[in-house]
């Protein structure tokens, strides 16, 4: 498992994302380049259901055919020769850890056991079994910090068959918010946020150094009656038409969607009182950590946030002022990803850019 991409033009031209919602497609023929075409088809609920243990793809059929439609919208042919792409699989399948050591070896193959003994207390399945990569964050007179991403086998496994079984190679596979990372514009310190109705992973990095990293599974959260979408709006094959099919009332109470002209809840969200619920709550509360971790680390607060996932900058902006995480005239929070990341007969094919921004980032590599 390759991560943290670096834009050194080695990965495949081809990417693939696996989200809850649905699936992802993306091509581009240079590191750099803008994408030239993009496509996103949908998934029923409890297609994919991530987590640590097998069974993230509930109905591997329906996934198969998923990526193969996605993949055959950007004009990809299944079982052809250079089949190779990057796979990005959903933050709710992987740990990923930052860890500190006195030293580690240059050669891989001495460090890499170091790192797997190490995560034999952190990670909450067998590391020997697990498939484990790691990435030299920095190093000096204060000890090495390496960024460690560890996944079960079986997990990977599954959605490395995928892939296979729909035609494609999966030549790379990257976490989600690792992969997003790549897409940053420039080296400043920036705070991201990786967000769906399933999970939210808040990071930090400057300069190409990951400085956080912290996911919270929403599923954990659940409240009773508040369920995800079925799939994603109708809208050719583009997660598109505004709030229809996402009309999430955690989020639209949230975002004060439903109050009334004074601030107050109207409708049928009164019933929710003036403080978000989860998984709103939890969202707001991953970025307020993220972001006092953001401060003491930095000596200076946020002066935006980073948005990418299908929650969108707009959703996530309404959450973070509801819950009093941003005051007004506070912060700014921006889509990862801007038109200009893609061509524009690219552009016409989506209506959302938060969903390209694991797609975009992994062809950056």
């Amino acid at each position: 498992m390759n991560i943290l991409p670096q834009a050194s033009g080695t990965r495949p031209r081809l990417a693939c994302e696996i989200l809850p919602q649905g699936v992802v497609a993306g091509r581009s023929s240079a590191a750099n380049a803008a994408l030239e075409a993009v496509s996103v088809v949908a998934l029923a609920r409890g297609v994919v259901a991530p987590g640590l243990k097998p069974g993230n793809l509930q109905d591997r059929a329906a996934a198969v055919d998923a990526i193969r439609s996605a993949l055959e919208k950007i004009g990809e042919r299944a079982n052809a020769r250079d089949g190779d792409l990057t796979l990005v699989i959903p933050d709710a399948a992987v740990r990923v850890l930052l860890l500190e050591f006195e030293a580690l070896p240059a050669r891989a193959a001495e460090a890499l056991p170091l790192v797997r003994f190490r995560l034999k207390k952190l990670l909450p399945f067998d590391a020997d079994e697990a498939m484990v990569s790691y990435q030299t964050m920095s190093s000096g007179k204060a000890g090495v910090r390496v960024l460690a991403v560890g996944i079960p086998r079986d997990v990977l496994g599954e959605y490395e068959t995928v892939v296979r079984e729909a035609g494609f190679e999966p030549g790379a596979v990257l976490p989600s918010t690792l992969a997003c990372l790549a897409a940053l514009p420039d080296a400043a310190p920036a705070l991201l946020v990786n967000a769906n109705p399933l999970g939210v992973t808040a990071a930090i990095v400057r300069a190409g150094v990951l400085l956080l990293h912290r996911s919270v599974d929403l599923q954990e959260h659940a409240v009773p009656g508040l369920a995800a979408p079925d799939a994603l709006p109708p809208a050719s094959d583009s997660p598109g038409g505004g709030d229809a099919g996402w009309a999430y009332p955690a989020w639209k109470e949230a975002s004060g969607a439903d109050k009334g002209p004074d601030g107050s809840p109207s409708g049928s969200s009164a019933g929710f009182g003036l403080e978000p619920v989860p998984p709103a709550g939890e969202i707001a509360q991953a970025v307020s950590v993220a972001a006092a971790y953001f401060e003491d680390t930095l000596s200076a607060p946020p002066t935006q946030v980073l948005s990418a996932g299908p929650l969108g900058a707009e959703r996530l902006s309404g959450i973070l002022r509801s819950s009093g995480v941003v005051e007004e005239g506070g912060w700014k929070v921006r889509e990862l990803v801007e038109e200009t990341a893609l061509l524009p007969r690219a552009v016409k094919a989506v209506s959302s850019l938060g969903w390209l921004a694991g797609v975009v980032g992994a062809l950056r590599g």
